[in-house]
């Protein structure tokens, strides 16, 4: 259940808080007080999509807050991998934008907007000003079944995509492979002379950069022993290298010794010193008489690094790269060689697949019907309660015979709302008003169906009025017993069938407009139903009105055992 709302700094919102209660939450306001923000920010708070104008020029950031109590058991065991803490059964929900940069949270933890809306997901279910007409699609419908059908489907789901991917990758292998005798021969001979041409080389693991090493050291060459003679020269060349003079040196220091024991430690390091120098002189001399090399080693190095880079440029940057080209063309040589089994195993192959397909299409297919079956009377059962008269509906699910990744079927809702009339489709028959309430239906199904604790409806009232917008209060007040429900109304019906009313101001401050949130009591609940009744002028005739439509209400309450 969601226990409070913090917005801050969000297109007219300043910065607003909200304690929501238990059962159904009503909200209300003139047009263009703000409602639609405050639904904006939960769904930004829920990992939704945030436009840059939505944060205050005047805000160097936006933040929303969400506050749940959770208990569902396979919720608290998902944050529990996620090593999100969970104290007393409450869990915070934050979302920060800053400079185009949105950082999410759960209970203080830094999650990604993915993890976010995964768990949201298992939290709330937000219903759109116009997802109704999302209805006049049939794959809506296709969707909402599967939905439903959701704990038997999914794992035949799964197995009949991974089965259409497989048939998919084998009849492409087959289209690929069917040639001609001619090209066969053709392509046969080029596969022969990669393969050859990459055997002869006889190419070796890092064998190029090896000879790079030494095609480089060979090149540069006279640079290398000229700066080593210059070397040489300084360090053992003469009287002033620097071999003479630390050898004299020792000699002066040696002498020095005798008259001064304590010059030992100096007289140590220096010999130290000398000995290092002269190891130097070896290794230097070591190095010089092996750097020479012959113009037959260089011509054979520089010929043998035009070999690989010439198979580099054909076959792969990398000798790794070379050696799995010519693997994959020995694979396609041979099955050239052995065109007619390979296409005879990869038809079989085929044949297989699809006949798996085709199980893995029918199952999904029974599921479905059955489904729809059952879909159906729930329907009727919630249609029926929001005042379609006589209404008959049904879900028409057609094997197409034309398998995709979700199967063959094609799932449709059809309904006939006035008696005598028949079953047409959804789409092309119902007006706005009924959408919405076919769409409430549905949300009262799959709520149930899902164990969502909270359910919002962004004027669920759409398109209706009179005894249907009662009806609709009605059910929502229902709904309510079982789940905590919001929802934001232009209509009285429903306001006035409120457990907690909410009104949305608009309000002028220090010359900027910002939009609140109060929770009405008493006679300020009077009043906003007056205000929705009565329009610019409010008579003691619509406050009559509306004290009467609330005493209704309680009645409602009372009558269905809500107190």
């Amino acid at each position: 259940m969601l226990l409070h709302l913090h917005v801050k700094n969000l297109a007219l919102i300043r910065e607003t808080e909200i304690d929501f209660s238990p059962g159904l939450n009503i909200l209300t306001g003139e047009t263009g007080a703000g409602k639609s923000i405050l639904i904006g920010s939960m769904t930004m708070a829920l990992g939704g999509k945030v436009s840059k104008e939505m944060q205050r020029d005047d805000a160097d950031h936006a933040l929303v807050e969400l506050v749940f109590s959770v208990d569902q058991p396979e919720l608290l065991e998902r944050l529990k991998e996620l090593d999100i803490p969970v104290e007393d059964g409450e869990l915070v929900l934050s979302r920060k934008i800053s400079g185009g940069r949105s950082i999410c949270r759960l209970n203080g933890e830094t999650v990604s907007t993915a993890v976010l809306r995964e768990v949201s997901a298992r939290l709330i279910d937000i219903h759109g000003q116009h997802e109704h007409q999302s209805l006049l699609n049939k794959k809506k419908h296709l969707e909402i079944l599967d939905a439903y059908a959701h704990e038997e489907l999914s794992p035949v789901l799964f197995t009949l995509e991974e089965s259409y991917r497989r048939c998919r990758e084998l009849a492409k292998e087959l289209e690929e492979s069917r040639t001609d005798d001619s090209a066969r021969a053709r392509e046969q001979s080029l596969l022969e002379f990669e393969i050859n041409e990459i055997e002869e080389a006889e190419l070796k693991d890092g064998e190029d950069e090896l000879l790079e090493q030494s095609y480089r050291k060979m090149v540069n060459s006279r640079n290398i022993m000229e700066a080593l003679t210059l070397v040489q020269s300084l360090c053992a060349g003469g009287e002033i290298s620097a071999s003479e003079q630390t050898g004299r040196a020792c000699r002066e220091l040696g002498n020095a010794l005798r008259y001064d024991e304590e010059l030992e430690a100096l007289n140590s390091q220096l010999q130290e010193i000398d000995g290092q120098l002269q190891d130097f002189v070896r290794d230097l001399e070591d190095y010089m008489e092996g750097l020479p090399f012959s113009e037959q080693e260089f011509r054979e190095t520089e010929e043998r690094l035009n070999l690989i880079n010439h198979l580099k440029a054909k076959y792969g940057q990398t000798v790794a790269e070379i050696r799995e080209y010519q693997e994959e063309r020995r694979k396609r040589l041979d099955m050239l060689v052995n065109y007619e089994q390979h296409m005879e195993k990869l038809q079989k192959e085929y044949e297989k697949a699809s006949g798996e397909l085709e199980g893995h299409c029918l199952e999904a297919h029974r599921l479905r019907v059955e489904a729809a079956g059952r879909l159906t009377v729930l329907m009727k059962e919630q249609l029926g309660e929001l005042n379609f008269l006589d209404v008959q509906f049904e879900i028409a699910v057609n094997d197409t015979g034309i398998p995709s990744g979700s199967g063959r079927d094609d799932v449709e809702f059809l309904i006939s709302t006035n008696p005598g009339e028949p079953l047409k489709p959804l789409g092309r028959i119902a007006s706005g008003g009924e959408l919405s309430r076919v769409m409430l239906a549905i949300k009262t199904v799959m709520a149930d169906q899902d164990e969502i604790h909270t359910v919002i409806f962004d004027e669920i009232d759409a398109g209706i009025s009179g005894r249907t917008a009662q009806k609709v209060s009605e059910k929502l007040s229902l709904i309510g017993r079982s789940r905590q429900v919001i929802c934001i109304t232009h209509l009285a019906q429903l306001a006035s069938m409120a457990d907690s009313h909410y009104c949305i101001e608009k309000q002028a401050v220090d010359g900027s407009t910002e939009t609140r949130i109060r929770k009405l009591s008493g006679e300020e609940i009077t009043e906003e139903l007056a205000r929705i009744l009565g329009g610019a002028r409010i008579t003691d005739a619509v406050r009559w009105n509306a004290m009467e439509m609330k005493r209704l209400a309680l009645e409602f309450k009372k009558k269905t055992g809500k107190t």
